[in-house]
C-alpha cells in the first residue's frame, strides 16, 4: 500500500512534477516542492520500471518527474533550487548540493529507462558538479563564521558514497571509485570514532573530535544509513575488508541509538550522555527505522551471524507494529518516544517516497537470496 499512496496522490498533473505534503489521506495540504523529493521519486519510478517490471505507469512518471527538475530544477548558475512553487517559481536555494545528488541519479536512472543517451549525460555533468563541490567546499557558503571553529559534516560524505554507488551503473566509473574510496576513507578514519564506538555527525577537519553538543551528536539513522552503503560496497567491488568495520559502526549505533525503555530508535544522541541540544532527540522518525531494518539484514545476509538476524527481527518488529496506517496506506512518519503517532501527515519536504519503498525492494530483494543461498557473502567474497 506504499506505492499506490504516492501514485494516487502526489502526481501534479496541472502543473508538472510531485506533491509530497500529504495528509494522512493523502489529500494535499501544501503545494510547495522539494527538489530533492522530486528528484527522489523520479529515481524510484525508474528503479522500478528499471529493475522490477517495465510499467508503463512508472516510466511516465520517470519522464514527468524529469521534466519538472530539467524545467525548473536549476539555477543560472548551474545550482539546484531546494525548493519552489507549485508552478516551479524558484522559492528557496539552500548552500547545501543535496537537490544534486539526487538530480544526478534520478536522470542516470531515468536515462537507463528511457535509453536516451543525453539523460545520461545530463546525469553525470551534474554529478562531475557534485563531485567539484565536495573536493572544493570553499565554493560553497560557510555554515559558521571562518576560521571561528572549523568543522565538517558527515552527511555529505554519506550521502556521496550511495550517489556513486549508482552512477557507476551508467558510466564515470573511475570518478565514482575515486569518490567511494574517498569517501570511505573519511568514514573509517575522521568520523567514526574507535574509543568511543560511534560515527559522529560534525567533527574538526583532522577528524578530531569537537567537545560540543555538535561534536558529541550521533544521529543513529544517518549511521546505520552509512554503514549499509560500505556493507554494500563490500559485495559490489569484492572486499571483505570492508565487512568489519562497516559492522562496528553498526554494533555502535544501535548500542547507542535502540530506546531499551520503549523500543525503537531514538533520532540523535549525545555520545557521552549529555543532553541533547535537539527537541526532537528522542522522537522516534520512520527512516532511522527503515534504514536500521535494511543495515541488520545486509549485515545478516553478509556474515551469516544470528546476532544480526535478531537485530533484524526486533526492528522489523516494532518499526511495522508503530508505523504502518493499516487504514489509510503508508507510514506514519513521526512518533513520540513511547511510539504513538505525533504528527498524522504522510510526507512534507523532508519526507517523500524514498526510505521506505527502498527498504522494502531492497529488503524483499535481499530476503530472496538468503532464501536461494546456502553461506554468507563474506564465505563467498573469501573464496
Amino acid at each position: 500500500n506504499v506505492l499506490p499512496f504516492w501514485e494516487r496522490h502526489a502526481i501534479d498533473r496541472e502543473c508538472g512534477g510531485f506533491f509530497s505534503y500529504l495528509d494522512a489521506d493523502g489529500s494535499v495540504f501544501h503545494t510547495d516542492k522539494a527538489i530533492w523529493i522530486q528528484g527522489r521519486y523520479t529515481w524510484l519510478n525508474a528503479l522500478l520500471y528499471n529493475q522490477i517490471e517495465n510499467r508503463p505507469c512508472w516510466r511516465r512518471n520517470a519522464v514527468h518527474g524529469i521534466d519538472f527538475l530539467s524545467k525548473y530544477g536549476f539555477d543560472t548558475d548551474g545550482r539546484m533550487f531546494f525548493e519552489t512553487l507549485r508552478n516551479g517559481m524558484p522559492l528557496r536555494k539552500r548552500r547545501y548540493v543535496f537537490s544534486e545528488t539526487f538530480a544526478s541519479i534520478a536522470y542516470s536512472e531515468a536515462g537507463r529507462a528511457l535509453k536516451d543517451d543525453r539523460m545520461l549525460a545530463r546525469g553525470h555533468e551534474i554529478f562531475r558538479t557534485l563531485v567539484d563541490y565536495y573536493r572544493h567546499p570553499e565554493k560553497l557558503p560557510s555554515k559558521t563564521v571562518p576560521g571561528s571553529r572549523p568543522a565538517k559534516s558527515h552527511a555529505m560524505t554519506m550521502i556521496m558514497i550511495a550517489t556513486a554507488q549508482q552512477m557507476r551503473k551508467t558510466g564515470s566509473e573511475t570518478l565514482c571509485n575515486e569518490m567511494i574510496e574517498h569517501c570511505i576513507h573519511e568514514v573509517f578514519n575522521h568520523f567514526f570514532q574507535p574509543q568511543v564506538g560511534a560515527l559522529l555527525e560534525t567533527v574538526a577537519p583532522d577528524g578530531s573530535m569537537i567537545d560540543t553538543p555538535d561534536g558529541r551528536c550521533v544521529n543513529p539513522g544517518h549511521a546505520l544509513e552509512t554503514a549499509w552503503f560500505i556493507l554494500e560496497e563490500a559485495r559490489q567491488s569484492r572486499r571483505p575488508d570492508l565487512i568489519d568495520p562497516a559492522l562496528r559502526i553498526i554494533d555502535g549505533s544501535l548500542r547507542l541509538g535502540w530506546d531499551e525503555m520503549y523500543g525503537g530508535v531514538y533520532y540523535f544522541v549525545d555520545v557521552e550522555g549529555k543532553p541533547c541540544i535537539q527537541y526532537e532527540h528522542d522522537m522516534k522518525l520512520w527512516w532511522p527505522h527503515t534504514e536500521a531494518i535494511y543495515a541488520t539484514l545486509l549485515a545478516w545476509r553478509m556474515t551469516g551471524d544470528a546476532r544480526w538476524r535478531k537485530w533484524f527481527e526486533r526492528l522489523h518488529e516494532y518499526a511495522f507494529d508503530h508505523f504502518p496506517d493499516h487504514v489509510l496506506g503508508e507510514w506514519f512518519k513521526y512518533l513520540h518516544r513511547d511510539g504513538s503517532v505525533s504528527h498524522r501527515l504522510k510526507g512534507n519536504g523532508w519526507a517523500g517516497p524514498f526510505h521506505l519503498p527502498r527498504m522494502l525492494i531492497y529488503g524483499w530483494q535481499l530476503l530472496d537470496e538468503i532464501l536461494n543461498s546456502t553461506d554468507s557473502i563474506a564465505d563467498q567474497l573469501q573464496r
